[in-house]
């Protein structure tokens, strides 16, 4: 299959949920398993890849004071039911510029499968960055997902991604971020998960406020069904005066599924303020009735609260 084909058929998998958009203003970068098979940059954007033996490195530089108002597609996949593909990303968003990346990671055929990444990203003084990863899978959860990636943000850097699933079982994944914030640095991290058969979630999410008045939020939406298991370590270290943080972790769980949830708060200065909340267990009740006094099943009443629990 040529790379032009690839790329399509790459593109075909996603187009359902939104897909990559169109035109010269756009930047985007398609890679299937250790082949780009398609990119075009903007002015201000400077990517360069290089092909290793199970995926790509890719650096990744907005230069400064560049403002991209429109988001930077990349689509990363393996078409094939077996594979490895490992993308290694080394990220600058230099001082006072601003970039959204989407991000779809496809694997529909998946019986054997390992997406792996290890991002080193930096966020310089007064930039922004915001990395939206979005996940179709196969209905069989043939997929290993290892996403790594350490973020240094600095002096008033923002830095927001999010990662959903938007179709088919999760498989085995476990994500690790660490984030380093200085002083007025913002963090967001969010994580909104289904999971089914046997599928294992594994979530490591820790911020470090060293700055003053550093702030950040983490926070993993899950529901789980069947015999899924998941595991969320959730940390914010508070290490300023006037930081703030805060920890938040809602689990559906059903049928034989199992739910862990561990918040981790330190604080390491008098005037640092973090705090969290966690709660796992069946849907509630009072709420369930509620909505099913309204004309729905219990089924679809459930759908419904798992809805707003992952919007």
């Amino acid at each position: 299959m040529s790379a032009v084909d690839l790329a399509r058929s790459l593109l075909d998998s996603v187009a359902e949920f939104g897909g990559h958009a169109a035109g010269d203003d756009v930047a985007h970068l398609e890679v299937h398993g250790n082949e780009v098979v398609g990119a075009h940059l903007v002015p201000g954007l400077q990517i360069e890849t290089q092909e290793i033996e199970d995926g790509i490195e890719a650096h990744i530089v907005v230069e400064r004071g560049t403002r991209l108002l429109k988001p930077v597609h990349m689509c990363f996949g393996l078409l094939p039911q077996t594979g490895m593909q490992h993308i290694v990303m080394d990220v600058e968003i230099r001082e006072e510029a601003s970039a959204s990346v989407l991000a779809h990671c496809t694997f529909p055929n998946a019986v054997d499968v390992t997406h792996a990444m290890d991002a080193e990203i930096r966020v310089e003084p007064g930039a922004e960055y915001r990395y939206f990863e979005r996940h179709v899978h196969g209905p069989d959860g043939g997929v290993l997902v290892v996403p790594k990636a350490k973020v240094h943000l600095g002096e008033g850097a923002r830095f927001r991604t999010e990662f959903e699933l938007l179709k088919g079982r999760v498989g085995a994944m476990d994500i690790d971020y660490e984030v380093t914030c200085e002083a007025h640095a913002v963090l967001e991290m969010i994580a909104r998960l289904i999971g089914r058969g046997a599928d294992s979630i594994v979530i490591h999410e820790t911020g470090h406020l060293v700055g003053e008045y550093a702030r950040a939020v983490l926070q993993s939406h899950m529901a789980l069904r069947d015999t899924a298991r998941a595991e969320v370590f959730n940390t914010i270290t508070a290490a300023a005066a006037y930081a703030r943080g805060h920890v938040d972790c809602k689990e559906i769980v059903q049928e034989q599924a199992v739910a862990r949830a561990v918040p981790i708060v330190e604080v390491r200065h008098p005037k640092a303020h973090v705090t969290h909340e966690a709660a796992i267990g069946s849907v509630d009740s009072r709420q369930l009735q509620t909505i099913m006094s309204r004309g729905l099943t219990e089924d679809d009443a459930v759908e419904l609260i798992i809805e707003g629990l992952l919007s």
